[in-house]
């Protein structure tokens, strides 16, 4: 009876764990730390970063994001060696200042990208009849926007290119993507990280100097992207 209990357990704590593991991913680590253009020794780990500027690798594709800064990092230790990680323990100086950047969650970024219209950025239209030039479309937000246009359905797969009759997964949408690049929280065999996003709207080329900044469980690094 203890036994067939104990295969039962086993049996529903596994997709758990499968279904959090697949959440829960982040980028997957160069092979080494010196792979990484700057390190950080933080207690018996290092701490690697990359300063990616708006480029966002995510699984299936990458993206492009004009309002926030990248950064890729990733803890590795000795074997076995585990790490808690968040992205509320970095921050990001820029030019020396004062207050650093704090981390913005994957979700705000993914709609970003999903919603041009998301915040109200200064445009130049004109107006040719009832035509207007230069304004952004705005996405549907819902079904049934009646702010949003209205595009031609997307053509359908004829059942002949597909003979096998299985049905096939969907892509994963832009959001989840951009979420699962993102640094997981949660304690991970090292070596494990992710990517970082810094709400920023100025101009890089303005960007003197960078420098990232990490105080958690681990210890402190100051690491200087730029």
């Amino acid at each position: 009876m203890l036994v067939l209990i104990m295969v039962a357990a086993r049996v529903c704590v596994l997709p758990l764990l499968a279904q959090a593991m697949l959440h829960a991913q982040g980028t997957t680590p160069k092979q080494t730390e010196s792979e990484y253009p700057v390190r950080a020794p933080v207690g018996s780990l290092t701490l690697a970063a990359e300063y990616l500027v708006h480029a966002i690798p995510a699984p299936g594709g990458g993206y492009f994001t004009n309002d926030y800064l990248v950064v890729e990092v990733a803890f590795f230790g000795p074997h076995l060696a585990r790490v808690k990680m968040s992205a509320d323990e970095f921050t990001l100086r820029i030019n020396g200042q004062k207050t650093p950047l704090m981390t913005q969650a994957p979700g705000m970024v993914g709609a970003s990208l999903k919603y041009p219209d998301w915040e109200q950025r200064p445009t130049l239209t004109a107006t040719a009849g009832p035509i207007i030039l230069g304004r952004p479309d705005p996405v549907e937000r819902f079904p049934g926007d009646p702010n949003a246009r209205r595009g031609p359905a997307p053509p359908r797969v004829p059942e002949s290119e597909n003979p096998s009759g299985q049905t096939k997964e969907p892509p994963l949408p832009m959001e989840e993507r951009i979420k699962r690049a993102a640094l997981p929280e949660g304690e991970h065999a090292a070596p494990a990280g992710g990517l970082l996003f810094f709400p920023f709207k100025g101009k890089t080329k303005r960007i003197r100097s960078l420098e990232l900044l990490y105080n958690g469980p681990a210890g402190k690094a100051s690491l200087k992207l730029l």
